[in-house]
């Protein structure tokens, strides 16, 4: 598959840093699994990003774009993940 035009190939480091995050549960109520509610938590820890090379739409701002994005690390050992 060829990437659009606009993507910008690039690569991001390894990093270790820390920011708060938000989670989402699926609950089924007790209507079944038709009815499902999103439940939110927050809470802030250190975490890593293995190193990543990748094409998108170019950054505008990576950092506050990163706080936007769903991303999975390990909660047992979040910065060795």
């Amino acid at each position: 598959m060829q990437e659009p035009q606009n993507f910008q190939a690039h690569r991001h480091d390894q990093m270790l840093h820390g920011h708060e995050h938000m989670h989402i549960t699926h609950h089924a109520r007790r209507g079944g699994a038709s009815e499902i509610e999103h439940l939110t938590s927050t809470h802030a820890h250190e975490h890593n990003h293995p190193a990543l090379e990748h094409a998108h739409f170019p950054h505008e701002n990576m950092e506050r774009e990163h706080q936007h994005e769903a991303h999975i690390h390990d909660h047992q050992h979040p910065s060795q993940s």
